[in-house]
């Protein structure tokens, strides 16, 4: 008779109610969340709102301030952009080919995670300074990296490369070359199988690397103040600008750059996810 009732008894599951330490871990992780992510970001907004719209337009219209944003988002794009077509090589030959030193290069790809990002930049500003091992090649060519735009974009690609690849690479290992065989037995080119059937297959993967890496580019300040010479209006980028402003003890307006900052990397990490979610459709046949 136990068992019966036992057996009759409805769980809490069939009635759709959470299951045991849901709540529990759910109010841990919001509180988590809201004291490292939401706490210290409303405590932005907040100091910025102290100035008036007028005061606020000013400090975010500057030239100086614009130069460093164009500069910070340009190069951070542009690095994205080199890492995703770099990136994507490098995880494929690691993926499709075995070779002497495979595991060394698999293991020096995350490098750019563990190095101090001082340590990277005053490696990268004695590379390609112009008495450095490749600035002194470069110079008879009339290219300077260091201490000029580029080198900032150099910057950023080192340490953006490790997202791109460590994103594609199991996607890439779970596909298999099982469908590129099959294309390749139907009299399909090796450019058609690329094309057509490896890159739409990796295309989400390739564009949660580009965002990984244009997001943690795009905030850099560490690798990127030795090689970019920090000179305003040429090479100063946006959270150098902000961190002078501290230390001038302006803290509006180091917020105010702080929050436009946020606010423009949100709505282009927005815009990207949004892409990226408008191809998985796409990919898995559902109306988009």
């Amino acid at each position: 008779m136990t068992r019966l009732l036992s057996a009759r008894r409805p769980t809490s599951a069939a009635f759709g109610a959470a299951p045991a330490g849901q709540a529990l871990t759910l109010g841990v992780s919001l509180c988590y969340l809201g004291l490292l992510v939401l706490l210290p970001l409303s405590a932005a907004f907040l100091s910025t709102a102290q100035l008036s719209a007028e005061a606020f337009w000013q400090i975010i219209t500057a030239p100086r301030v614009l130069a460093s944003l164009r500069l910070s988002f340009g190069a951070a794009f542009l690095a994205a952009l080199v890492n995703l077509v770099f990136g994507g090589i490098v995880a494929w030959v690691l993926v499709r080919y075995r070779f002497p030193g495979r595991g060394l290069i698999d293991a020096l790809i995350d490098l750019p995670f563990a190095l101090p990002t001082a340590v990277a930049g005053i490696a990268l500003t004695a590379l390609y300074a112009p008495q450095g091992w490749l600035g002194r090649l470069l110079a008879p060519l009339g290219v300077q990296v260091a201490f000029q735009p580029l080198g900032v974009v150099v910057a950023l690609v080192f340490i953006g490369l490790p997202f791109v690849v460590r994103t594609v690479q199991p996607v890439l290992e779970a596909l298999g070359t099982e469908l590129e065989e099959a294309a390749s037995s139907l009299g399909a080119s090796d450019w058609q199988i690329a094309v057509r059937v490896t890159l739409p297959t990796l295309a989400p993967a390739l564009l949660t690397g580009f965002a990984l890496a244009f997001a943690r580019a795009s905030g850099e300040y560490g690798s990127v103040i030795f090689i970019a010479g920090n000179l305003p209006m040429v090479s100063e980028i946006a959270p150098l600008l902000i961190v002078t402003r501290l230390e001038q003890f302006d803290t509006a307006g180091a917020t105010a750059i702080a929050v436009l900052m946020l606010v423009l990397s949100f709505a282009l990490l927005l815009a990207i996810n949004s892409l990226q979610a408008w191809m998985r459709r796409r990919l898995l046949g559902q109306p988009t």
